[in-house]
């Protein structure tokens, strides 16, 4: 993986995969699959939690917290979720996950689904989440499983040219990997979050068996194949907990859980602006907290 001062971004800035993957019906079951397992995982309840990759909000109202914070590189995916969603226990955020504009220790649940695969430098991002973590808090992340059951068979049969033992992640596409479950277990642990608890899902992830068998049939076998306990199915979920080595949770209120990415100084409101000690401005546009565009 890089250690890149500026790792690549996957943009999803007007992109249309609401359309073209979640509402026309051929994820009914992952989509299905992926908010009983946020139930089934993540502890009830929280002050403040940070969903990372937001998009439009698909998973946004599965979460209980007193408040969600929405993070998207997208300004276009937010105003969507914004729309849908509103503003009374909402707020959004345009930012990078390599610069999280964020007091240390206000988070005390975390989110992370279906976007890690776009990401070239796991362990930046898995740092600067925990930097953002009060200690005991909850981060639940999936991840592309490298070494799921159909990439074992091919490598097996000579038909893959990797190898998904390799612990090392594989760009399959364009800012798109897959990572082996011992590569992110390291990358966590060294970002001192503690895992508590992993299952694989998606199992049946194809066409031909989506098309034939009933959603909530291929949602009750997908569960049955969780409870084996083998991380072969495609996605992998991982329930972490912050370790004790930064304050207690930071008590603070909407604008004020903001800081500087570059400095981590707490920024002021000025106008449509947030503002930090040295003069430099982020707007708020639409309803948004934009800090998308940052210096190098």
């Amino acid at each position: 993986m890089t250690t890149n001062a500026q790792p690549r971004i996957c943009d999803y800035e007007n992109a249309t995969y609401r359309q073209d993957f979640w509402e026309g019906g051929a994820r009914v079951y992952e989509d299905l699959v992926e908010r009983r397992l946020i139930a089934r995982l993540l502890p009830p309840g929280g002050r403040r939690l940070l969903e990372l990759g937001a998009g439009y909000g698909r998973l946004s109202r599965e979460y209980r917290a007193d408040q969600v914070v929405l993070l998207d590189y997208s300004l276009s995916q937010l105003r969507e979720a914004r729309q849908t969603l509103g503003d009374e226990r909402f707020i959004y955020v345009a930012a990078d996950a390599y610069h999280l504009p964020f007091q240390a220790g206000v988070f005390d649940r975390a989110t992370m689904i279906r976007v890690l695969h776009h990401f070239e430098d796991v362990p930046r991002v898995l740092n600067g989440i925990r930097r953002v973590l009060a200690p005991g808090a909850y981060f639940l992340l999936e991840y592309a499983n490298k070494r799921h059951l159909k990439a074992l068979i091919r490598h097996a049969l000579g038909r893959q040219a990797y190898d998904p033992n390799d612990p090392a992640p594989i760009e399959f596409v364009e800012m798109n990997f897959n990572f082996h479950p011992d590569y992110i277990a390291q990358a966590l642990q060294n970002a001192r979050m503690a895992t508590t608890r992993r299952l694989s899902a998606s199992y049946l992830r194809m066409g031909a068996l989506k098309r034939a068998l009933p959603t909530r049939l291929l949602v009750a076998l997908d569960e049955m194949a969780q409870a084996s306990g083998w991380l072969v199915g495609p996605s992998v979920f991982a329930l972490n907990q912050a370790q004790d080595q930064t304050p207690d949770q930071v008590q603070l209120q909407d604008e004020a859980i903001f800081a500087c990415p570059h400095t981590g100084r707490r920024l002021q409101r000025q106008g449509d602006a947030l503002v930090s000690p040295e003069g430099r401005a982020w707007p708020i546009r639409d309803g948004i907290y934009v800090f998308k565009q940052l210096d190098s």
